[in-house]
């Protein structure tokens, strides 16, 4: 009886270490199908960030603002935000339309929704992504009213 409580004591560790193995072979996988930086036309690289990565038909674009001074609306800024993640999707070989197969919004102020909500739809006119919004304190540029970050799957 003592062994058998001492096996399902470790049973959790075990767990553990599956889940290590299984995260270290799936980092070797990443690694093995190439993790590519995407840079879409007129972006860079910065110190902390790419513009996008892809691995294998994956692809992670990171967030995008879509600030200006000249054009400070909800509708604006989403338009220009999803431009950008565009132009990531372009690089990689696709479009947002065709691969994004989930993007989460970040918005400054609830009252923005159906602004947002009316310029995001016109890049998705049909089979949209799963979306989720999310309401924030605030975006890293003074003045930014939304983020739009996307991940997609690359058709074949």
């Amino acid at each position: 009886m003592h062994s058998t409580r001492r096996s399902t004591a470790f049973a959790p560790m075990a767990a553990l270490f599956s889940v290590l193995a299984l995260s270290s072979a799936s980092s070797a996988q990443a690694q093995a199908a190439g993790r590519q930086t995407v840079v879409g036309e007129g972006q860079r690289i910065s110190a902390t960030l790419s513009p996008g990565i892809r691995v294998g038909n994956l692809l992670w674009a990171s967030g995008q603002l879509g600030t200006s001074p000249t054009d400070t609306t909800i509708a604006g800024q989403t338009t220009r935000a999803l431009e950008s993640t565009e132009k990531v999707f372009k690089a990689a070989g696709t479009t947002l339309a065709a691969a994004a197969t989930k993007c989460t919004v970040f918005l400054t102020d609830v009252k923005d929704f159906q602004g947002m909500n009316g310029a995001y739809t016109k890049f998705f006119p049909s089979n949209p992504p799963a979306r989720s919004t999310v309401v924030i304190a605030a975006l890293v540029v003074p003045g930014a009213k939304v983020e739009i970050e996307c991940q997609g799957v690359i058709p074949q």
